[in-house]
């Protein structure tokens, strides 16, 4: 770690904002956005994919050993250019604005509020299993919970820390009583004779998947850096302390799930957290996870509606036909109108994605561009489809911000408030794992990449009318 200026190029147009965030606010920013649902979907998968418990619980350290290759990367571009917005700047910067643009645009069409439409799916569907009879559709109340959450954020960052920090400790608790469920609880074998002849799965690499959607999201709290008491200090901490903390986390429940449920039955089972908790307190337990899911759907959600709004705000300083975004269109240090916008688009995608009638549009709207149906029994249904179609762009995006550490190491040589430890190899590693990762994701998605890429590749006619729009209204 180096101190010294960061580039002047980084300066430009950094608003004065307001750094009411901590490093604890930033830590559960990311410990909220990252813990979602994942972790009580995705160990059965990875278990599948691998041939022994201690080769599972390799693939989750090193998912977190990647995250942290990744975490260098950020710490060295967020202090650098210390501006909100994370990726937006660091593409704009490297490869020019139009870049930049076509990252916030993909975020606000597909892959932020996709995520958020897709966790209050998750927070439905569990609240559905605890409420059974409830007269309320999935699609209603995921939208109420997005709605409630966005004006919750609205009110303003101190409030809207506050909510994410309570939900971050609730699920954090809710995950440590799982462990000592699992660790305290009556054992199983860990790995059963008739097991170890079965444990053929299709490969690590794909286990390795299923882990990195599982810490998907720990960059995000990069879109509020500006708002980051002593950024150049906390930034690259809140990184490495939320990484450490979420691996830690990781770990420690899939251990539990091993000694609760033994290698074959993590394998088998599809809610091995419900699984462990009733082997301790009995039909009650699974209700108990269900309502530790929609806690997690909650923090994830709230999570990314405050750290998500700051690109379109950004994006609002930079080009005049979206100025009504900008940060200073704030209540209380929130930019209202992006938090507004996003939110809004959540609930659009909830009915549009989510919905039998909404999905019928979306296939009505592709025919009309000459293109095939969506297959969305293929994947699960409208949020799974969505989620599996914007993945290479995900990716896409997250292996250009790599690269951009490179060219902006080039563009911008002078010293940097934090340099990558051990540089190139860091880089190196984050941005050949996003290659994979987009290979793999393309793979999946097939055809149905094309329910992202159409509405993302509207941004690039959109830039050209923001330029125009900027030119005109100059002379």
């Amino acid at each position: 770690m180096k101190d010294g200026n960061a580039p002047a190029a980084a300066n430009r147009s950094i608003p004065n904002v307001p750094q009411r965030l901590s490093l604890w606010d930033t830590v559960s920013i990311i410990v909220g956005i990252v813990v979602g649902t994942a972790i009580f979907r995705s160990p059965p998968l990875v278990f599948q994919n691998t041939t022994g418990p201690w080769e599972a619980l390799g693939a989750w350290l090193l998912g977190g050993a990647w995250c942290l290759c990744g975490a260098f990367c950020y710490a060295e571009l967020a202090t650098t250019f210390p501006r909100n917005g994370g990726d937006y700047e660091y593409l704009r910067q490297a490869f020019g604005g139009w870049l930049g643009f076509l990252f916030g645009w993909a975020q606000l069409v597909a892959v932020l509020t996709g995520s958020i439409g897709a966790m209050g799916y998750a927070f439905a569907d569990y609240g559905a299993q605890l409420w059974p009879r409830s007269s309320f559709s999935t699609a209603v109340v995921a939208a109420a919970a997005i709605a409630v959450l966005t004006a919750a954020n609205a009110f303003g960052i101190v409030f809207g820390k506050k909510v994410q920090n309570v939900l971050t400790l609730a699920k954090i608790a809710g995950l440590a009583l799982v462990v000592v469920a699992g660790l305290l609880g009556r054992g199983a074998p860990l790995l059963t004779t008739a097991a170890i002849g079965e444990l053929q799965g299709p490969g690590f690499g794909l286990a390795l998947v299923f882990v990195l959607y599982a810490y998907g999201g720990w960059n995000d709290a990069v879109f509020v850096a500006a708002e980051v008491r002593d950024q150049r200090r906390n930034m690259p901490r809140a990184l490495f302390y939320g990484i450490g903390l979420i691996t830690l986390l990781y770990l420690a429940v899939n251990a539990a799930y091993l000694k609760s449920l033994g290698f074959e039955g993590v394998r088998q089972s599809s809610t091995p957290a419900a699984s462990v908790v009733e082997n301790v307190v009995g039909h009650w337990g699974g209700r108990a996870i269900s309502a530790l899911v929609m806690i997690s759907a909650l923090g994830a959600i709230n999570g990314l509606l405050l750290a998500g709004s700051r690109i379109y705000a950004v994006m609002g300083e930079d080009f005049r036909l979206f100025s009504w975004l900008r940060t200073g269109g704030t209540q209380a240090g929130a930019p209202v109108a992006a938090i507004v916008l996003q939110g809004g688009v959540s609930i659009v995608l909830v009915f549009g994605v989510g919905t039998a009638a909404g999905r019928d549009g979306v296939d009505h709207l592709l025919r009309a561009l000459g293109l095939a149906d969506v297959p969305w029994e293929a994947y699960f249904g409208g949020f799974e489809a969505l989620v599996a179609g914007t993945a290479p762009v995900f990716w896409a995006f997250f292996l250009l911000t790599g690269v951009s550490v490179f060219v902006l190491r080039v563009k911008h040589p002078q010293q940097r408030p934090f340099s990558i430890p051990l540089y190139p190899l860091p880089a190196v590693v984050f941005c050949l794992t996003c290659a994979y990762m987009f290979y793999c994701s393309l793979e999946y998605a097939k055809s149905l990449v094309l329910l992202a890429v159409v509405p993302v590749a509207l941004g690039l006619p959109l830039y050209l009318l923001c330029q125009v729009w900027t030119q005109r209204r100059s002379s």
